[in-house]
């Protein structure tokens, strides 16, 4: 990682252990994030049953982090999807992946700035604060994580830590105290779809589509992988262990809540705005709001600072192999403990262009675009590590599933293909069009103006693949 790779050699300084590569994977999934942000969907979608689609989709990732793990212990290089897809599959898969991550997680930044910008107004007693206030509000939290992320990486362990615990503490105390003291509904609810209706087959696939949102963001301790001291055997770990955690702590957080539902017919047919802040008020009384409004601040403050930490860094790595416009900037890195601070503040840059988008029809499609950009950049490293396994060109690093891991990565191919035209389909929402079709536009829209940079520009100029340069 430290050779010499002619004038675009980059020296990137360890900071990351094994836990703290699992925090920052940890805090990237957040499991306030990944319950809070689709629960009301899942639960419209097929009612109390949607829970299942839960391990279904944790299963499913499972699969994809485990490939994950043999990627990134044979490949340990800074850039996650970008340097699986570009080592196994060649400059084109490499350089799509990075795009498709890079739209998808800055696009993120400003929806988790943006919710938590919310959520904080409403802890301080501000009450219908309105568009600009909220906006300003967002506006401040992408300026003060990028300064986090920028000032280095002591600081942004100290407040992922931090977050991990308290949203750790909120999750599992909240939902085992619900369980235990409030519990409505038997555990036989559990089967029900909405109204009665069946919750298999289409509302499932649904709701699965809605958690598939849940469960990304692991892959940001590969992001960091030459940061982290022994990246070949600890980003691999880190890899599963942040993903079984959280699906743990969100399974059983989610459970608690649906069992706790007062009126379970309301929540399901949207009579009620807000099923988790209902259920929440009717057992704690109105003294709940604010202390559950602090610890959402926390989770998306959290899940902020570990995705700009990640998509920097792949934006860092694509540039040092000189694959976008701008390498020269964006490639360099700077002060005491050498970040990649021009690609941070891009990042910050771009999402604060999407928060001023914000109430906006460009808006709300391009948001749909984020989960599809997680699964596209997870899919081309998966398959490109199926193709090598089909012609017997795989050779493990020091994390192997040995005999699984051609068994492995072909499901995991098949589960993303799968789980990524789920979550494209068009569903009938009652909504305008082009909303609906919002994830085949967005997708088609990013891979043609991908195509178009990448044939005019990045194809002449991306350098040979690291470990090739590495040799």
């Amino acid at each position: 990682m430290t050779a010499t790779i002619g004038d675009n050699t980059r020296t990137l300084r360890k900071g990351f252990n094994l836990r703290s590569a699992t925090a920052l994977a940890f805090a990237d999934v957040s499991p306030i994030v990944a319950l809070y942000a689709i629960f009301t969907l899942g639960l419209l979608a097929a009612g109390p049953g949607f829970w299942w689609a839960f391990p279904i989709v944790l299963l499913g990732q499972l699969l994809v982090a485990c490939v994950f793990g043999e990627l990134a212990s044979r490949w340990p290089y800074e850039g996650s999807v970008y340097q699986w897809a570009r080592h196994v599959r060649g400059p084109g898969a490499g350089w799509f992946a990075a795009w498709a991550y890079m739209w998808g997680l800055t696009i993120a930044l400003s929806t988790l700035s943006y919710g938590a910008a919310g959520f904080l107004l409403q802890a301080m007693n501000v009450t219908d604060p309105g568009k600009a206030p909220t906006m300003a509000t967002a506006m401040a939290i992408l300026v003060l994580g990028s300064l986090a992320n920028i000032v280095g990486r002591r600081t942004l362990k100290v407040l992922v830590v931090a977050s991990l615990i308290c949203e750790v503490l909120a999750s599992v105390g909240l939902g085992t105290v619900l369980l235990l003291f409030y519990r409505e509904n038997p555990v036989s609810v559990l089967f029900d779809g909405a109204g009665g209706d069946p919750w298999l087959g289409a509302p499932l696939l649904a709701a699965t589509a809605y958690v598939g949102w849940s469960f990304v963001g692991f892959e940001s301790a590969g992001a960091i992988a030459e940061e982290v001291e022994r990246p070949e055997r600890d980003v691999p770990k880190a890899l599963i262990l942040s993903l079984l955690a959280v699906g743990a702590i969100v399974m059983y957080s989610a459970a608690g809540l649906i069992l706790a539902i007062p009126d379970m017919d309301a929540a399901t047919s949207g009579a009620t705005g807000d099923p988790v802040a209902d259920t929440l008020v009717a057992h704690f009384g109105p003294a709940i709001g604010r202390p559950l409004l602090v610890t959402f601040v926390i989770g998306f403050l959290a899940s902020f600072l570990a995705v700009q930490a990640a998509v920097s860094r792949v934006i860092w790595a694509s540039a040092r192999d000189r694959a976008l416009p701008g390498s020269g900037v964006l490639g360099r890195l700077a002060g005491a403990e050498r970040l990649p601070v021009n690609a941070i503040v891009l990042t910050g840059a771009g999402a604060a262009v999407f928060v001023l988008l914000t109430g906006s029809t460009l808006y709300s499609v391009l948001v749909n675009f984020t989960t599809v950009g997680f699964y596209v950049s997870f899919g081309l490293p998966v398959l490109g590590a199926a193709l090598q396994h089909i012609r017997g060109r795989w050779r493990p690093g020091p994390f192997s599933l040995g005999r699984f891991s051609a068994p492995v990565t072909y499901t995991a191919a098949v589960w993303l293909a799968v789980q990524t035209v789920n979550i494209v389909w068009p569903r009938d929402t009652g909504q305008p069009w082009y909303i609906e079709w919002s994830m085949v536009i967005t997708f088609g829209v990013v891979a043609v103006a991908g195509a178009a940079l990448y044939l005019g520009w990045s194809r002449r100029r991306i350098m040979p693949a690291l470990a090739d340069r590495l040799r």
